[in-house]
Parts: structure tokens; sequence; C-alpha cells
């Protein structure tokens, strides 16, 4: 088999968890060298650190002839993701390849959701990819060879889910800020890219459109050689993150089943122009109703692909 990553220096965050560990091991597979951040914390991020997960998949991988390094710690930490890179470049020498794989759920209706549970997915999601790519950058901008950032956003970022405003809005954040990084690391031959995948795992288990009975076995043990299977999601990251993706950047990537596709990022759908310089407020509402709101301007359906 074709070792597509044959060379390479990766950090996959979240690499310990039901995605995660399987981008690890692929990408042990695929020629990479591995460090696998993770807590091994529950899916709601609330339980101690477990070193014993991550562990399991750093032996695996390097008892199967590959090399990775395990390392304890929540990515959204600043010293700690400084750490990452660090590590990456004492053991390696250098770092091509960012995934960020972590994430929590904290489900709760808008008008339910506490402080904390914004907060803490907030800081999970989206400053747990601020942080590591801060650093992973500063490292790219000196040397300038190149680089791979890829993030998890969601259909509930782009298209909004009504019980997880908190997951919503991070996942949105991340295309941002991907966005971001592909217009200004471009110039040091970094590509940023995201990933909507639709896959089974222990955060869907718990999430929009989890299994009802709780005598039957949650899909996550179950979807190995299906089309929910975390595995089929993982060749997209392995392409974007091989040599092959480096005319590929600033675009969001879906990946479930025996699919593979490109999102098109929001754009100006219609424009009403003035005739004078300024809208007129009572032109405006005038002539509104009439043009650009003459139809529904509903918001775009959930519907997983």
């Amino acid at each position: 088999m074709k070792q597509n990553l044959s060379g390479k220096t990766a950090i996959v965050t979240g690499g310990a968890g039901g995605m995660g560990s399987k981008i690890s091991r692929i990408f042990a597979e695929q020629g990479a060298k591995v460090i696998v951040a993770d807590t091994g914390a529950d899916v709601e991020g609330r339980t101690e650190k477990d070193p014993s997960k991550v562990q399991t998949i750093v032996n695996e991988i390097n008892e199967s002839g590959g090399e990775a390094i395990g390392c304890i710690g929540d990515v959204s930490d600043m010293d700690h993701a400084e750490g990452l890179v660090r590590t990456a470049l004492e053991n390696w020498g250098k770092l091509d390849i960012l995934v960020c794989a972590h994430g929590i759920l904290r489900e709760r209706m808008i008008f339910n959701m506490t402080e904390e549970e914004w907060d803490g997915s907030i800081k999970s999601h989206l400053k747990g990819c601020f942080a590591p790519t801060k650093f992973a950058s500063i490292h790219w901008r000196q040397e300038r060879n190149g680089g791979r950032i890829i993030y998890f956003t969601s259909v509930a970022g782009i298209r909004g889910a009504a019980g997880q405003p908190n997951y919503s809005a991070a996942h949105q954040g991340k295309v941002g800020l991907m966005l971001s990084c592909a217009n200004a690391l471009d110039r040091y031959g970094v590509t940023a890219n995201c990933i909507s995948p639709v896959a089974s795992t222990r955060m869907t288990d718990r999430g929009i459109g989890a299994w009802e009975s709780k005598d039957e076995p949650a899909p996550s043990t179950t979807a190995e050689g299906t089309e929910k299977d975390p595995k089929n999601v993982v060749p997209a990251i392995v392409l974007l993150a091989s040599d092959l993706g480096a005319n590929i950047t600033g675009r969001v990537v879906g990946a479930t089943g025996n699919q593979i596709s490109v999102w098109r990022e929001p754009e100006r759908d219609q424009t009403l122009y003035s005739v004078e310089p300024y809208w007129d407020l009572d032109r405006l509402f005038q002539v509104m109703p009439s043009t650009l709101a003459a139809e529904s301007l509903d918001p775009p359906e959930f519907v997983l692909p």
C-alpha cells in the first residue's frame, strides 16, 4: 500500500477519540509520525483526564511499526498547545500537519443554556483550534516549507442545530478561523480546510439523532463497516494532509459513507441597489417587501447528508 504521508509529522487533537483515533491510526499507516493529543475525558469534558485511552492508541501504533507520542492535556490551554508543537519539533525536527478533531458536547436549547455550558463549548472547540494553530503557524512562518491545517466543523455549524447553539456557533467559528488562516498563511505554503463529517461516534450517540432505545447498542458500537463508520471520513483528511492537497485551501469538505463533497461557502444571493448613494429608511421599507423579501427568507434547513 502506498504511504501518502511518508516522512510527515502530525498533531492530532482528540487523537484518542472515536474519530480522532481512526485518524491517528491511519495517519501512522500512511507513514506519518503522530502526536496523539487528548484528555481521555468523557464527551461532555467533565470527567478527569484518562491517560490510558491515549496510551492505548500510542501503543497500538508503535507496536504496529509506526511512531507515535501521547500528550495528555487541554489543547485550549496556551502552554499545553505550545508544548504540542515543541514536542513535534524536539522529537522529529519538524511539523507538517495539524488536525483538530477534539471537542465536547453540552446540548441545551438557547433559553435553557447556562453560561458554563456556553463557555465550555466555545473554549474547547474554538480556542482549542486557535491555540495549537497559533504556535504551528509561528513555526511554518519561520520555516516557509508549508503545512496543513484541518479543522472539524459540522452540519450544525453550517446550517445551525436548534438544540446546539454553543456547538453550532463554535463550528461556524471554526469555518471563519479556517478561512482567515487560509488567506493569511497561503504565502507560506500552508493550506487550511475544514472537514464536515457524518459518522457514528460517542458524540453523535449523545447528540441530535441519538438512538432512542437504550435497550439497544449505541450506534457507534455497531458502525464499523457501515456508511456511518468514522473510518470512511479519514481518506478525505489524508488527501488534504498530503502533498496532493497543496492546491486545496479555504474549503469545507463533507465526508460520509461513499460521499465526498465540497460545500459552497456563504455568498450573496440577491442584491438590491438604491439610486442614491445610501438607503433612505422609508424607501427601504417601501421596496423591500416586493423585492428581497418577496419570498420567505427562512434559515437553511438542517438536514444531514
